[in-house]
Parts: C-alpha cells; structure tokens; sequence
C-alpha cells in the first residue's frame, strides 16, 4: 500500500510539472502572440501627418515696354525716266525729194450755194371788196377821213390769218376799226419762197375818202 502510494505521488508530481510547463508555454505563446499583434498594429497605424502653411508669394509681372515709335518713311522719289527724242533737222533744200507718176485728182467743186428766191404778199384790190362798204355811217355824216396803216399775214391760200392789227392810226377808232374789218375780208396775194405760197405778214394802207357822189 505504502508501495503505491509512492508510485502514485511522483506519478502526480511529475504530471504537476507537466501541466505547469504546458501552463508557462501557453502564456508565453499568449504573450508573445500579444506583443507581435501589437507591433503589427503600431506599424500598421497611419503616422502622423506633417503640415506646413507656405504662403504664397505674388509676383509682380512688370509690363511689357512701350513698342518703339514708328517713324515715318520719307516718300520714295522715282525720277522720271530719261527720253530722248531725236528730232530731224530741218534741211533748207530746195530739191525734191517725193517724186510720183500717180495723177492727182482735181479737188471736188464746192457744191453752188443755193439762195432762196422770196416774193412779198401783195394786196389784191380786184378780189378785195370796196371800203365803201366799210365806211361807218357816222363817220360820212361828220365827213370823217382818213389812212389808217394795218399789219396783217396772209396764208398760202391768200386770206388773213389771225387778228389784225393797227399800226398806225387814222385819227378816228371808228374808222381804224372798219378798217380792221376790211383787212380781214380783203384778199391778197401770197408770198412765196421758191415760188411756194408761204404765209408772210405785210402793212398796207386802208383809206377812207369822201367823194363827191357821197354828198
């Protein structure tokens, strides 16, 4: 009995020693395990960061320089080309020089100057009606006489055209106006210009005269 019992005590003390030794591995694995993770975290953990505010400086850009003044170009003088003009001498000779056989011909005559040939209208007293016919009432009962100068243009066809007119008077309005109205029924010849009737104003005389069977 006292036999086993001693084989059981050191059995024990040896399995005492056992456990502590696993025991004292197990922490120092613990605690090797510990101080490895920490060193992995302080090195994975983010440094601190430096800052430094550097202030800017600005610059002062100076500005470009004036572009320097343009000075005017004199203008450019192109002297006139030189000619030269020669100029025959004149050579006083009397010989002759141009010697032709062409005949030359006659310079035309100038054409006649043709004039035209006028004649004057004339008063045609055997186709013109008589002034008695004119001659006012009142001016036969006061004896009334006298010439009265009128200016009338007769046509082609011989009879006044337009108003005549007195030029110059007989001293009575009765008797310029009847002879006013005589001018314009008397006939006259017409004027012509190349023996063509023209038409062509004339002055004539229409007098009124007393005779002695109108007493």
């Amino acid at each position: 009995m006292a036999a086993y019992t001693a084989h059981d005590s050191s059995f024990f003390s040896r399995r005492v020693l056992v456990f502590i030794i696993a025991c004292a591995v197990q922490v120092l694995g613990f605690i090797g395990l510990t101080l490895g993770l920490a060193n992995k975290v302080l090195h994975l953990a983010p440094q601190p960061i430096q800052t430094s505010i550097v202030q800017q400086v600005q610059k002062h850009v100076a500005p470009p320089p004036p572009p320097p003044p343009k000075m005017a170009r004199p203008p450019v003088v192109v002297p006139p080309p030189e000619v030269s003009i020669n100029v025959p001498v004149e050579t006083n000779s009397t010989a002759i020089t141009n010697v032709t056989d062409k005949k030359v011909a006659p310079a035309p005559r100038p054409a006649p100057v043709h004039h035209v040939v006028y004649t004057y209208a004339q008063l045609d007293i055997r186709d013109s009606p008589s002034t008695d016919d004119y001659y006012p009432p009142v001016s036969r009962r006061l004896d009334e006489q006298g010439t009265t100068i009128v200016r009338a243009c007769p046509g082609a066809n011989g009879r006044v055209q337009g108003q005549p007119s007195v030029v110059k008077s007989s001293g009575s309005s009765r008797l310029d106006q009847a002879a006013l109205k005589w001018a314009t029924a008397a006939h006259f010849k017409p004027g012509t210009a190349d023996g063509r009737p023209i038409k062509e104003c004339v002055e004539f005389r229409v007098v009124f005269q007393l005779t002695g069977d109108d007493d």
